[in-house]
């Protein structure tokens, strides 16, 4: 399987399955002299762990990450930086009657038939939310070395579960709630509803999906490099590599499309001696290049797809229609356990492009 990694100097490698012994990321170009330790990666990983409430999968890992390289004395050395997580709470056989039978929702069948059954597809194997773990690893990295030398901070929330949104929030209040609730909504009366709303899908068998925002301040001018390789364009690529999403918009994204141009424009003006805009309906991003102003996006999530009613399927084999309830221990809603995900990629994207920008220098002091 081959497009295991990302980025041009900041290259990020992730390996493993679902249920395999481990589960891990190589970064290479992180800069020598970044102060790093383990409980730097595990503070990160610990916010999107399985099993923490009733909200999410019940599958209890501890996912301790173990930094194989690349550190020394307490400082990264500019060598890459190999982790590893052991899995040890996998189920396989929950998975065994399902090698001929692909769940609705799921990779299984276009995976079998590309790799010829020699895919592990026990959990989803390769295609498993399980390794977004590893994203994890390698942003937890690029969040601190934008933090130290930019001071850029990426904050990521659910803003919606359902039909269920939360109200727009001060920046500064936003920042300090996200993690006060199970569903990492800064909106505390939101959140209540939107945790009925996965409850309530739970308790029929069923999912539901939503949407995580991602604010991202302090970003210098002119990040990014147009065409292919705006800063729209990776973080796309990017986040569309979670399992599960399936949209990515920008500032006033598809609401935007609605507006005429004289309400969706961003007027320049000064402000403490500084050139910003009086609106952010880009999201701080024109031409693929930043604006200075907060990075604004969204990613939708889809329903989990694996739900306990019983759907039609067919046997690969046979050709014949068949009843599949997919046994195992799942998540009513991913979206719980995203905004750590999220943040993670925008930031690998953002170290990676201020990187090649020559923002950052090869050796910290």
């Amino acid at each position: 399987m081959s497009s295991s990694s990302i980025g041009r100097r900041y290259v990020f490698t992730s390996f493993g399955e679902s249920h395999g012994r481990c589960i891990g990321a190589v970064v290479d170009g992180c800069p020598a002299g970044l102060e790093l330790d383990e409980n730097d990666i595990q503070k990160m990983l610990d916010l999107r762990k399985p099993g923490q409430s009733i909200v999410t999968t019940q599958r209890k890992e501890e996912d301790k990450v173990e930094i194989l390289s690349g550190v020394f004395r307490g400082y990264t050395t500019g060598a890459p930086i190999a982790m590893i997580i052991w899995n040890t709470d996998q189920r396989s056989r929950d998975y065994e009657n399902l090698t001929l039978k692909p769940r609705p929702g799921h990779s299984d069948y276009p995976a079998y038939i590309k790799y010829k059954g020699f895919n592990d597809y026990r959990g989803g194997g390769r295609f498993s939310g399980r390794l977004t773990a590893t994203f994890v690893m390698a942003g937890a990295i690029a969040r601190k070395l934008l933090s130290q030398t930019l001071r850029i901070e990426t904050h990521s929330y659910t803003c919606q579960i359902g039909k269920v949104k939360m109200k727009q929030q001060t920046s500064a209040k936003m920042k300090n709630a996200i993690y006060n609730n199970e569903v990492r909504c800064p909106d505390s009366r939101a959140a209540q509803k939107m945790k009925a709303v996965i409850l309530a899908a739970r308790k029929n068998g069923d999912s539901v999906g939503g949407i995580v925002e991602s604010v991202t301040a302090n970003l210098p001018v002119g990040i990014g490099e147009p065409i292919f390789g705006s800063l729209e364009s990776d973080l796309s690529k990017a986040l569309f590599s979670i399992p599960a999403v399936k949209g990515v918009e920008f500032g006033s994204g598809f609401h935007g499309s609605t507006l005429h141009g004289s309400q969706n424009n961003d007027e320049y003006i000064v402000k403490n001696g500084k050139i910003v805009t009086r609106t952010n309906n880009a999201g701080g991003i024109l031409g693929g290049l930043s604006t200075g102003m907060p990075l604004v996006l969204r990613v939708a999530f889809k329903p989990a797809s694996s739900i306990s009613k019983k759907q039609q399927t067919v046997d690969i084999k046979t050709k014949k229609s068949v009843s599949l309830i997919v046994q195992g221990r799942h998540d009513p809603c991913v979206v719980p356990r995203a905004p750590p995900v999220v943040d993670s990629l925008v930031s690998v994207v953002l170290a990676d492009h201020s990187l090649r920008a020559g923002l950052i220098s090869p050796v910290i002091r």
